[in-house]
């Protein structure tokens, strides 16, 4: 075989994957950007439902991070893996949450996704950064409100701490642990106290009737 008839079938043999390659950067970009007619386009012209970016993270997490209710369902609907972890051990339901996006937290919620695992979850994540009608919906569907975060800390802690009244009212509604204390920084009233959150301390101090 002469060097001409070579290099024609290594550029014949390339031009697959360097189409493969350029379809996947262009899914990615679209479900970033928010084009869901032209994800949905590349999928159905045989790019993979759980194609995800060098982090892990998938098409699905992107939609449900941006609040993309269509290409979420549409992405549900067509069996994206709804319990992948990306390379932080987020899931789709977990970005939702944290992002606040209500509608994607109710729809992953009817489709079953699971709530409660080892780590950091969607509760404390719509703990943490104050989403109070996902903390609702999330509780409502069975989500532990006492699970603890790797660091210890329960959801109610996490509110606390960072000034979240509503979602301290929600937590206590659904029995949130009170007395539940870390070494030390101690109970989530005395996270509140030192936060300086005096309406949260006085809501948790009526609570434990002091």
């Amino acid at each position: 075989m002469n060097i001409k008839a070579i290099l024609t079938l290594i550029t014949l043999l390339a031009m697959p994957l360097t189409a493969q390659s350029g379809a996947y950067d262009e899914i990615l970009f679209a479900a970033n950007e928010g084009r869901t007619e032209k994800v949905i386009e590349l999928l159905r012209r045989g790019m993979d439902v759980n194609t995800v970016d060098a982090q892990g993270t998938s098409l699905l997490m992107i939609a449900a991070r941006s609040g993309n209710l269509d290409l979420t369902r549409f992405l549900l609907d067509n069996r994206a893996n709804a319990q992948r972890r990306n390379r932080n051990g987020d899931t789709a339901l977990m970005m939702a949450a944290f992002s606040g996006n209500k509608e994607i937290v109710r729809l992953m919620l009817e489709r079953k996704v699971e709530i409660n695992h080892e780590g950091w979850n969607a509760l404390l994540y719509a703990s943490f950064e104050g989403h109070a009608e996902v903390l609702a919906l999330l509780l409502t569907a069975g989500a532990d409100v006492n699970a603890k975060a790797p660091n210890g800390k329960s959801a109610l802690m996490l509110a606390a701490k960072r000034g979240h009244l509503e979602v301290v009212r929600v937590l206590v509604g659904n029995k949130a642990d009170i007395s539940f204390s870390v070494p030390e920084e101690g109970t989530a009233i005395d996270m509140a106290r030192r936060a300086g959150n005096t309406d949260i301390v006085k809501l948790l101090e009526r609570q434990r009737g002091i």
